[in-house]
């Protein structure tokens, strides 16, 4: 099987889902298939690419289609990618697309029902009710004048969990969805989950224990509510520290002015986004990983964080039950009060958080690895698309 996977970036800058996508298709490559991935990507964010997901030695396996840039007047049809991808789509026995709202995933979309090549979507937790909310008036418009005609010739939603697969219903789209979570590389993780390290890379950090938070600076990944439960969690416990790590998507400003109005500027350290094998040894280091998001699909950094033995206090709008169900951590409600409850907790029993991180590995051993997934997947496609044999031409 075939398989053309089309996001608009690929650069890890910009979120968990370009970093699950490489790594699912090369797992998928893994299991037998023929897999290339359509984006647009500069060199700077390509050397980002190899940086976070070991490209180098996944190029042999998925072949990475740059799209040309767009030039201005074009950019919002994507014409320049319309050009290009006829070629691509042809060559596929499926199209799988990333996101929503990209003018690329309307042109690939457009181009596959052309071809009869059949296609799924994965929203990425855009259609969810709030993500819906933000920018509602415009996302409306698109889905009635531009998004329902791609959505609706896809075969299937490919949802990250079953949460979102609820969110979704009262949308009426009529299709049906396939739930197949993201996954990790166990053997990545593995080699680059060493104790120890990241604490002697950031000197600052003494011999106090840290929370750690690793995701993109965004109002939606709840720092003003991290910023408040640290706050509160600081006043009784003097020895602790915080760890951001992540980009800045718009929330760092807000983020540090909330902690140096607490006064907790020496206390908290903002390292700017972190690749590779030291983003594994924080979370290896971590007193606990936390992270209280408004909405997310399914997030790589807290599997990341299970599965280098990390307790995870997570919000009920990551929509990851399965973590309070495994006893890896705490699933919590969107407050300050709870959040800087559960760290004090983590922190007050050592052996408890032990299990709490021994539970978490055990969980994505045997439910979130690429092999898993990416199998899951590939059963998808052969159950909702006809082969390359029976494909109209």
């Amino acid at each position: 099987m075939r398989i053309l996977h089309v996001i608009a970036s690929l650069d890890p800058r910009h979120g968990g889902p370009q970093c699950a996508i490489i790594h699912h298709a090369a797992a998928q490559s893994r299991l037998g298939a023929g897999v290339g991935i359509a984006s647009y990507l500069d060199p700077a964010a390509r050397a980002r690419v190899a940086q976070e997901v070991a490209l180098s030695r996944e190029r042999s396996q998925v072949v990475i289609h740059t799209l040309p840039r767009e030039r201005l007047l074009g950019r919002p049809l994507a014409l320049s990618a319309a050009a290009s991808l006829p070629a691509l789509v042809e060559r596929a026995d499926w199209v799988h697309l990333h996101g929503i709202w990209e003018p690329v995933l309307i042109q690939a979309a457009r181009i596959a029902r052309a071809r009869h090549v059949p296609y799924c979507i994965t929203p990425h937790g855009m259609l969810d009710p709030w993500s819906l909310s933000q920018k509602w008036l415009k996302k409306r418009i698109a889905l009635r004048a531009t998004h329902r005609q791609m959505i609706a010739g896809a075969r299937f939603l490919h949802t990250l969990n079953r949460d979102e697969e609820a969110l979704i219903a009262p949308l009426g789209l009529n299709l049906p969805t396939v739930t197949v979570a993201n996954g990790v590389n166990l053997g990545e993780i593995g080699a680059g989950a060493v104790r120890g390290r990241f604490r002697a890379s950031l000197p600052a950090l003494g011999d106090r224990p840290f929370v750690l938070f690793l995701s993109r600076l965004h109002r939606k990944k709840g720092l003003d509510v991290l910023a408040a439960a640290f706050a509160r969690l600081a006043r009784r416990r003097p020895g602790v520290d915080l760890v951001v790590i992540g980009p800045d998507g718009g929330a760092e400003h807000d983020f540090r002015a909330r902690i140096a109005a607490a006064g907790l500027g020496r206390r908290v350290h903002l390292l700017g986004p972190v690749f590779g094998a030291r983003k594994f040894q924080a979370m290896a280091d971590c007193a606990c990983f936390c992270l209280p998001s408004r909405q997310e699909g399914f997030s790589i950094a807290i599997t990341e964080a299970l599965a280098c033995g990390a307790p995870v206090l997570i919000s009920e709008g990551c929509h990851f039950p399965e973590v309070a169900a495994a006893g890896a951590g705490r699933v919590l409600p969107l407050s300050p009060e709870a959040f800087a409850a559960a760290m004090e907790a983590v922190l007050d029993d050592p052996a408890g958080a032990a299990a709490l991180g021994a539970a978490g590995r055990q969980l994505v051993e045997q439910r979130y690895t690429w092999a898993i997934t990416a199998a899951q997947m590939l059963e998808a496609y052969a159950a909702f698309g006809p082969g390359p044999a029976a494909r109209v031409a």
